[in-house]
């Protein structure tokens, strides 16, 4: 399935040999998930260049593989050079039907002759999923530390703009700490039921509805999505009923636990007829004793910094700090 790459690439959806352009002497394929150890080595490596560390772990990596709405015979390519090492890892995929897709370029420092025709691909790649969705334009994302000059320079040069930033925020722990008294009214169900699970989603839906990025789901797709990462514990799901019903939802996630020892929320939602009522903070507030309580350190999330609603202000005021900064920049095909 490899191939020496001089011509121009091949992108036709299904096809696992289609190829990329690459420079004279690499070989090119598409991923697959036992490709997961040499993607983390070669992310972590980047990462390490840009903020001093690596990110993403292992799980991360076989979760963005695994994704269902990543086809990874068509939206994906693994470049070595001749000795079979890993040097380059690119990709596009949809969120969602409404023609955003996302993408993202990783070359090795030792080759930075590969990184211009990649981007090409990659953004042909996103074009086509649009087209193949119904779409006539592409939104197509990119995400980057605030630190990495380098890729910043290659969006720009590409048309991309800045559009906003995600704040990685974290909130440390003691050996212990009391959950706090639920709101008059407030119970709380957790997502070992279908039943909880889609009054999650609904939730979740309606409270993200207006937010940068948002793609809707129905509850299927939504589910497999989650289901498919190797971090989702349903026992961390948690949603709020106010007289019996569903008006605020939480999910945390394993993302963190392996690496750092944290927990991580990885979605909290309030119904906008509710907000102001406390349960943000509530929720947010079970959540950091429920960690304690699993023996994690800290809590993580990523807030939006353009965020319709207060978030930020609240999460800082419950003890979180910012610890990192996410770009998105953004090009429309």
């Amino acid at each position: 399935m490899e191939d020496t790459i001089e011509a121009p690439p091949v992108h036709e959806p299904g096809h696992a040999t289609a190829p990329a352009v690459t420079a004279a002497g690499y070989t090119t394929r598409r991923p697959a998930a036992g490709d997961a150890g040499a993607v983390h080595e070669l992310i972590s490596l980047c990462d390490t260049q840009v903020i001093g560390k690596a990110d993403m772990t292992l799980d991360d990596v076989a979760d963005q593989l695994n994704d269902p709405s990543f086809d990874p015979g068509a939206d994906g390519w693994l470049v070595h050079d001749p000795s079979g090492r890993l040097v380059a890892w690119a990709w596009a995929c949809r969120r969602g039907d409404g023609g955003a897709v996302e993408i993202d370029v990783v070359v090795h420092p030792a080759a930075p002759e590969l990184t211009g025709r990649l981007w090409d691909t990659v953004l042909d790649r996103a074009r086509r999923i649009a087209t193949g969705l119904g779409h006539d334009r592409a939104v197509t994302d990119i995400a980057m530390y605030r630190e990495d000059s380098g890729k910043r320079a290659l969006a720009t040069a590409r048309g991309f703009a800045h559009t906003t930033s995600f704040i990685r925020l974290r909130a440390d722990h003691g050996p212990s700490l009391a959950p706090p008294e639920p709101p008059p009214g407030v119970t709380v169900h957790r997502g070992a039921t279908e039943e909880v699970r889609r009054q999650a989603h609904a939730v979740e839906q309606a409270g993200f509805a207006r937010h940068f990025g948002f793609a809707p789901k129905d509850y299927d797709e939504w589910h497999a999505e989650l289901g498919s990462s190797a971090s989702t514990d349903w026992a961390q799901l948690a949603v709020a009923r106010l007289d019996g019903e569903p008006v605020a939802m939480l999910l945390g996630t394993d993302a963190f636990a392996g690496d750092e020892n944290c927990g991580y929320v990885r979605r909290l939602a309030v119904l906008p007829a509710f907000r102001g009522r406390g349960l943000g903070r509530f929720m947010l507030r079970a959540a950091f004793a429920d960690d304690v309580r699993r023996g994690r350190i800290g809590t993580y999330l990523h807030v939006d910094a353009g965020n319709l609603t207060p978030a930020l202000d609240l999460y800082l005021s419950v003890g979180m700090r910012q610890v990192l900064a996410i770009d998105v920049w953004r090009r429309t095909l």
